[in-house]
Order: structure tokens, then C-alpha cells, then sequence
């Protein structure tokens, strides 16, 4: 039999010892081949297949060099996860000590950043590896808490023996990825952990909550900061004839002129000043203002011309983009889960698709086709000039490459795509 999430949870709530005994028969019987007592949770029995495919030893921890003290400090200061600590420590830090348990946050390579939280239970991480600076991704220190979600890109709790490595059957973990909600680039993962008793029904619920709240500051700081890049863009902007905007560091609009509102521009990247190519503006020149880029349009093309190549970088486990290169453009912009699913399934069906298809394709449902021609039109913005649409399909001009990780049973590994599971279970047939 398999339980639910849920029915986990609160079977292992109501009876922990048991829970754990159970999901140690289940790690022992799936590791060694045998006949399991009930089958693992998906994400789980997925997370372990990776694990198997990439050589973890589960039996043996494998503990990574720790950063040095001023790496940790420059990654702190770097990532944008410093903004939402107050969020994540207001929420989960109160009940701390009662409840035996740490908060730990991770980047997206990883790497703990922050740990905080019952002393008692910090000195147990501390023998488990799970320390400032250490490398928790998944494929360095198995299935677990912080780099499962990272995966998945959903919130994920592991608990006892569902942990890979052996080591860490003695702990529950329960994470939830942070996204950057400007281009649903991961940015970390935020994640509870402690001893077995710590662990309760409501507390993956819980930590996913928490991470949405963070998300949602850091929309709001987003909006500030374009609030005031806007109040230095409009005086000049004021002064402009013809088509111009002002947009952030990451493309995202704060002022227009002369011109329909863009929500966002891909800018160059890096973004340099002089004349580029950007796509829905034609011929630019860019050059900085404040804590963004003014893009004057120069007239010209607004559609490339001649033979362009595209590619799909799906090969990375977490970061996916899309690069298009032509006589005229060479730009790149990374792909948040949605998109790179997207583009992946029109890539490998260029004959095209309806909007009922790709719902079809995406959720298993054809009549989603509001939900897909939001995420298509979303995905015009930037690749407008070389798709199409009634169908969907990539230009025939558009030479489409498609990098894939070296095991095609690990592409996209966060989607529940009915066309992407099936393409990942073909690639699993010998």
C-alpha cells in the first residue's frame, strides 16, 4: 500500500517508533531489491531513484568541506533571502525551543547559510554535517529537507528512514523552495529540522506558508524599488521624443514613453550600453540610469531577419534557460519551471499545439486552455518574434536545439507534466 502526505504525517504523529520501523523495512527493501511493506511516497521513491542513478552512498554520509566563515558572510550578503529573514524568523523561530526543532535556510546551490533555533537540537544537527557552510543538495548528502525541495520545487517533508543516507534516518525535515517572484528563479530553500518527536502533521503546511509570506516581501520590495526608479526615470523621460523606457536590472518596466506599456524587456546580459537588438523594441541603444537601463528604441526591424538558433538549456538540475542567437540578436533569459515546460514540450512537438493539447500535455486536462494561453502569452513577451500561435509552435526558420541532462530520467524533475513524466519514464525503459 502507499500513504498519502498526509496519512503519513499523522500516522506518524499518532505512532512515530512505528512509523519509523516501518519506513526502515520499506528503505531496506527498495535499496536492496526486495519486496518492500508498502510503497514510498512518489516524491520520495523519485527522490531515491536520482539518488541511485547519481552513486550516493546510502550507507555512508559523505560530508562536504564546509565554507569558510567569510564565503558565508559574502553569500549572505549577496542573496536576496537576507530581505526575509525577519519573515522566516517571526514565523518559525517563536515555538523553537518548545517544539525541538531548527530553522535552517539554504541557497540555491545548497549551501546552509543560516541556522537558528533550540540549542539542544543545533548540537544534534552539528552531528549529522548540517552546519554553516555545508553542501546540502541533494545529490552530495541524499533525499532530505533542503535539497529535495530544491529539486522538486515544491515543498517536501522527509521523515525518518525516507532520508537516503542512513545517517540521517533519525531525523524529520520538512522544506519549501523560495523563489524570486520576478523570475521564478529559485533563490533558496527554507526548511525545519530536528529529532524524530519533533516532527507533527501541520508542519510541512506550515513552513510552506512561511515561504510564500517571504515571497510576498520580496514582491513587495520589488515594487518599492521600481516605485523608485520610477521618480529618477521620469524627469529624463519627460525630455524624450519617440519610443523609451526605463526598466530595472532584471528588465522589469518602471516608466514608458512614447510608447504601449511593457511589463518587462530582456535586456543584453550582461546589459551594455550601445546599440542591441532586444526583442518586441527592435534596434536600441542602452545606457544605465539610476539602478536600471534606459532603452531608447532606434527605429528598425521590430522581427529579426535571417536564420536564428534557439536553445533550450534544460541539462542544468535546477536552472533552465532559453538562448536565441541570430545575424541581428544573441540574448538569454533564465526559465522559471513553468516556462522551461512550456517550451520543452513545444520544442519536441514542432508540428504545434492547440491550447487544449498543451493543457492536455501540462495537466492532464485539456479544457485548462485559459491557464496555458496566460503562461503562452507570458512567454511571447520574450519570444514573440519566434513563435507562433494557432498552433503554438516554434518558427520553421528556428533552428531548436534541446540540451538535456545526462540522464534523460532526470529532466525537469520538479514536473508533474503528464508529457514530461511520460517522456521520463520512456527514457527509464531499457
Amino acid at each position: 500500500m502507499a500513504l498519502s502526505p498526509m496519512d503519513m504525517t499523522q500516522f506518524a504523529a499518532a505512532d512515530t517508533a512505528r512509523a519509523a520501523r516501518m519506513l526502515s523495512a520499506v528503505r531496506s527493501a527498495r535499496l536492496s531489491g526486495g519486496r518492500a511493506p508498502m510503497a514510498p511516497r512518489p516524491v520520495i521513491e523519485q527522490s531515491w531513484a536520482r539518488m541511485l542513478r547519481s552513486g550516493v552512498d546510502p550507507e555512508h554520509d559523505f560530508r562536504s568541506r564546509l565554507l569558510p566563515p567569510d564565503e558565508v558572510r559574502r553569500r549572505r550578503e549577496a542573496s536576496a533571502l537576507r530581505h526575509v529573514l525577519p519573515v522566516l524568523r517571526e514565523a518559525l523561530l517563536s515555538v523553537a525551543d518548545v517544539a525541538q526543532h531548527i530553522m535552517v535556510v539554504a541557497d540555491e546551490d545548497g549551501r546552509v547559510l543560516w541556522r537558528e533555533g533550540s540549542a539542544r537540537v543545533l548540537r544534534r544537527a552539528d552531528g549529522l554535517g548540517l552546519e554553516l557552510g555545508a553542501d546540502w543538495q541533494e545529490e552530495v548528502v541524499g533525499t532530505n529537507g533542503l535539497g529535495t525541495p530544491a529539486v522538486t520545487r515544491r515543498p517536501v517533508q522527509v521523515f525518518a528512514s525516507e532520508h537516503f543516507v542512513r545517517s540521517q534516518t533519525t531525523w524529520t525535515c520538512a522544506g519549501a523552495p523560495i523563489t524570486d517572484p520576478r523570475n521564478g528563479r529559485l533563490l533558496g530553500v527554507v526548511d525545519v529540522s530536528g529529532p524524530l518527536e519533533s516532527m507533527h502533521p501541520a508542519t510541512l503546511a506550515w513552513v510552506d506558508s512561511v515561504a510564500k509570506l517571504a515571497e510576498a516581501r520580496l514582491r513587495e520590495l520589488h515594487t518599492q524599488s521600481l516605485e523608485r526608479l520610477r521618480t529618477v526615470a521620469s524627469p529624463v523621460l519627460a525630455r524624450l521624443d519617440g519610443r523609451a523606457l526605463v526598466a530595472d536590472r532584471d528588465g522589469w518596466t518602471a516608466a514608458v514613453t512614447g510608447m504601449q506599456y511593457l511589463e518587462r524587456v530582456v535586456l543584453p546580459k550582461p546589459p551594455v550600453t550601445g546599440t542591441r537588438w532586444l526583442p518586441g523594441l527592435g534596434a536600441c541603444t542602452v545606457e544605465p540610469l539610476g539602478e536600471g537601463w534606459l532603452v531608447r528604441a532606434a527605429g528598425g526591424e521590430a522581427v529579426p531577419q535571417g536564420a536564428t538558433r534557439i536553445v533550450l538549456d534544460l541539462g542544468q538540475p535546477r536552472r533552465w534557460s532559453v538562448r536565441v542567437m541570430s545575424g541581428v540578436e544573441e540574448w538569454a533569459r533564465e526559465l522559471s519551471p513553468r516556462h522551461a515546460e512550456l517550451l520543452y514540450l513545444l520544442a519536441v512537438r514542432r508540428g504545434g499545439s492547440s491550447a487544449a493539447a498543451l493543457a492536455e500535455d501540462m495537466f492532464g486536462d485539456p479544457a485548462r486552455r485559459v491557464t496555458v494561453r496566460a503562461e503562452m502569452s507570458r512567454v511571447r513577451r520574450y519570444l514573440g518574434a519566434h513563435l507562433e500561435h494557432r498552433p503554438y509552435r516554434f518558427c520553421e526558420d528556428a533552428e531548436v536545439e534541446v540540451l538535456l541532462p545526462p540522464d534523460p530520467r532526470d529532466l525537469l524533475p520538479h514536473s508533474t507534466a503528464p508529457a514530461v513524466v511520460e517522456k521520463r519514464a520512456a527514457a527509464s525503459v531499457p
